[in-house]
């Protein structure tokens, strides 16, 4: 359970250590170090070919590159927050900072698809443990209403415009430089925020409390087992003895992982948050959204750099629509759309148009263009920035104020292992595709016409699941998201800034 010592304490604890001119340097540093967490869970995107080419990595094996990250980021942290509270959030932060710029360093330096793969874990780890403290840093820096609604507005349009800006970032390093600075590039930053971090940010000292390590570990490692199965299924089939172990053991161990929440005095996931219908739908909703949209960010930018033959450059700069499409539409539905509509109908709308832009994208073929793909891109943008904010809302509204830590975490870790798990089935839907499609290759075809027919064969496949899972996603929304003055808290429309309130303070 994450401490909500937050809601409790004084308004500005920390805020006496800091001078004036300070508080900027807080800001700046956390911004700053949010959005080198966010950018790296894309920014190997645009690399990848050049990676799978100077590695030799393989087509399913291929997707760890981005999986190692995301899944021990998202399954390490709750348990990153937790030891923010225990040890002090500055510390915790520096922690994180630094495995994060000593792993991208290694990993800049990789010279075997492991060396790699133990690198971007490494990352992750270090992110679960700089992001929540960085957050809770913000919180207790700005405590006024005004001040802090500014910085939490800076701190969401980091944290959405960093996953895209990372696509724009790793074209502009692959193709001025290497591959390895998509990695190289936090190292500088990292050293910034190691030498300015101590004697800027609040010593704030930790409290008393007990580390659910059983519980972080069993899910992280009950994740990784899952999707590693995915992904031999892909390469070795789904009767290989691996692959089906890999499951067993996988569910194995969440089944313990529960058990674990169920009984221990402080859980990572205390396991009643759960148990509102309208967080359980909004947090499922979630992990298939971001499940479908991280399938299609690794698709199309070997399908913009394979097919059409776009540099690495030119292929970030492909994603600037859907860029501009989910900010303008985020903005739009924060200040506009939720309070005209309502929450539940603009989440409805907006997964209804990122569910017709994946289809849409499924009539790609060998000889599309780019503007074949500007307006499914445009729409899956639009409708993913106007689903962001109700679907966070619904993620955080009538958490009681102890639980309100725990219900903000996991809304990111939904995110994280959403987009493993959801990569994972896409790899393995795409290497059967891809494995049959190379059997029936018309034999009047060159090496390369070859290559681009096989590879569209299990893209398609793979856009095709996507967007089965985005129509689950907007089924359930449909069937089990209530509005929440129907809810059982009897919640208002209006009444969701308040609720979320709490959670903020508490994260």
């Amino acid at each position: 359970m994450i401490d909500n010592s937050l809601a409790t304490a004084p308004a500005n604890p920390g805020r006496r250590f800091l001078s004036p001119a300070n508080i900027g340097l807080v800001l700046a540093l956390v911004l700053t170090a949010q959005l080198m967490v966010v950018l790296d869970a894309t920014i190997v995107n645009i690399a990848l070919h050049d990676i799978k080419t100077s590695l030799h990595f393989g087509d399913a094996s291929l997707s760890w590159v981005i999986n190692a990250y995301t899944l021990s980021f998202g399954g390490l942290l709750l348990l990153g927050a937790r030891a923010g509270d225990l040890f002090g959030r500055r510390t915790v932060f520096l922690i994180g900072i630094a495995l994060f710029t000593f792993a991208s360093l290694a990993g800049g330096f990789a010279q075997s698809p492991s060396e790699l793969l133990i690198a971007r874990a490494v990352q992750g780890v270090g992110g679960a443990l700089a992001s929540p403290s960085a957050l809770a840093m913000l919180m207790t820096t700005f405590p006024g209403a005004r001040e802090r609604t500014r910085a939490i507005g800076l701190y969401t349009a980091v944290s959405v415009g960093g996953a895209a800006l990372g696509l724009i970032a790793g074209g502009m390093l692959s193709e001025w430089a290497s591959w390895r600075w998509v990695l190289f590039v936090n190292v500088p930053i990292g050293l910034v925020l190691l030498a300015l971090g101590r004697p800027v940010l609040p010593p704030l000292p930790g409290q008393r409390g007990r580390f659910d390590l059983t519980g972080a570990i069993t899910s992280t490692l009950g994740m990784t087992a899952l999707v590693y199965g995915f992904v031999h299924a892909a390469e070795a089939g789904w009767g290989n003895p691996e692959t089906m172990g890999s499951f067993v053991l996988g569910i194995a161990l969440l089944v313990l992982f529960v058990l674990v929440e169920s009984r221990v005095p402080a859980p990572i996931t205390p396991l009643h948050v759960l148990a509102d219908r309208n967080r359980a739908t909004a947090y499922v909703g979630r992990l298939l959204l971001t499940a479908a949209m991280m399938g299609m960010f690794f698709f199309l930018t070997q399908f913009l750099r394979g097919v059409l033959g776009y540099s690495d450059l030119r292929t970030g700069f492909a994603f600037v629509p859907m860029t501009i499409a989910v900010f303008s539409a985020s903005q739009l539905s924060a200040r506009i759309f939720v309070e005209r509509f309502g929450g539940r109908n603009v989440l409805i709308g907006g997964m209804l148009a990122s569910t017709l832009g994946l289809l849409w994208l499924t009539q790609l073929g060998e000889h599309s263009s780019y503007w074949s793909l500007l307006g499914p891109l445009v729409l899956f943008g639009f409708g993913n920035g106007s689903s962001f904010v109700p679907l966070t809302t619904a993620g955080l509204a009538g958490v009681a104020p102890q639980d309100a830590g725990a219900a903000s975490g996991l809304v990111n870790v939904m995110q994280q292992v959403g987009g493993s798990l959801g990569l994972a089935v896409l790899v393995t839907v795409y290497g059967s595709a891809s494995t049959h499609a190379a059997k029936h290759v018309d034999p009047g075809l060159s090496a390369a016409e070859a290559a681009k027919h096989v590879f569209v064969a299990g893209a398609d496949k793979a856009f095709w699941m996507a967007t089965a899972l985005l129509a689950a996603a907007w089924v359930l929304v449909v069937v089990a998201l209530r509005t929440q003055r129907d809810d059982d808290t009897g919640v208002d429309e209006d009444d969701v800034e308040l609720e979320l309130g709490p959670a903020l303070e508490a994260v």
